[in-house]
């Protein structure tokens, strides 16, 4: 039996636009998108469909669109394909939250609410820092760490191999570009985003997601879920919430979690969602695989004949 994974995708995958043609083409997906804006008691939808990007790239509206675009992928994935199986799930940093809610952890409006107040915690964590993030292109893990110990800042997500994202003070990340650079990276450039995370600089965010988390039912997972955190896949809802809380401050351990996958004889990857970052990462992490993804129509259909055949 081939293993199955689903992998959802994280902020920085928001696009004008995303899920409108799912919406157009599926009753059910205007059905989840109808949901969402009851849920939420704003049009999360238009904001996808429509943007402006400046709005959609605001933290608390993208980290909750691309859960409800990822989420809605998944549950067309499962009508079109009712005999699909998967054995494990992972997301990208807020996409933990989406492969959560696929397990079984999370109840769909439950996972929208917080991961739009995990968004607010950290734009305004954003707000009242002065950070930054760049991507490190062609240098190892070692070196990096160590351009990062000189320049005061961190490791955020290790991607996959040759790709490293650093996070920190605004000026201490220009140093580190440099510095990068000067080592011999193919490329160290600044990434648009709105603040430092997965950083100490989004501290703030930890102790009011903590206390939201602390009223919210979880449920043991369905199938393993992997933690960006450890890189293996969570037990216990308590251990869940730790987490979770943990996740905001500490590095995206993207690459270890796929090769924790792949070392458990998973053979078949279906990245879910906006984008398609996290396909670019496994191509780079083991090109052996199969891979596939649900973004769009087109995706969707392609994938489906995959899947059925």
């Amino acid at each position: 039996m081939t293993k199955t994974a689903l992998l959802f995708a994280g902020q920085g995958a928001q696009v004008v636009g995303m899920g409108r043609d799912l919406a157009t083409a599926f009753p059910a997906a205007k059905t989840w998108f109808d949901r969402a804006n009851a849920a939420l008691g704003y049009d999360l939808a238009s904001v996808c469909f429509e943007g402006p990007e400046s709005e959609l790239t605001r933290t608390e509206n993208a980290q909750p669109g691309i859960f409800l675009v990822s989420w809605i992928t998944f549950q067309l994935l499962r009508e079109q394909v009712p005999s699909m199986g998967f054995q494990a799930t992972a997301g990208l940093s807020l996409g933990e939250f989406t492969a959560l809610a696929a397990a079984g952890t999370l109840e769909f409006e439950a996972g929208l609410r917080i991961v739009r107040q995990r968004g607010r915690f950290m734009q305004e964590a954003c707000e009242a820092t002065r950070g930054g993030m760049a991507a490190v292109i062609g240098l190892d893990e070692a070196a990096t760490r160590q351009i990062c110990a000189e320049a005061g800042v961190v490791l955020a997500n290790l991607n996959c191999p040759g790709q490293l994202v650093i996070s920190g003070e605004t000026e201490k990340i220009a140093v580190a570009i440099e510095a990068a650079k000067a080592k011999g990276a193919k490329r160290a450039i600044s990434l648009p985003v709105a603040g430092a995370y997965h950083s100490p600089l989004m501290a703030s965010a930890q102790s009011r997601l903590q206390a939201e988390l602390a009223n919210m039912k979880l449920s043991e997972p369905a199938v393993p879920v992997i933690s960006n955190v450890t890189a293996q896949a969570h037990t216990t809802p308590a251990e869940i919430s730790a987490r979770l809380v943990e996740q905001v401050t500490a590095s995206v351990l993207w690459e270890q979690s796929m090769r924790t996958l792949l070392a458990q004889g998973f053979t078949r990857f279906i990245e879910l969602g906006p984008g398609t970052a996290l396909s670019g990462f496994m191509k780079r992490i083991d090109r052996n695989v199969q891979m596939l993804n649900v973004a769009d129509v087109p995706s969707l259909e392609a994938t489906t004949k995959v899947l059925a055949s």
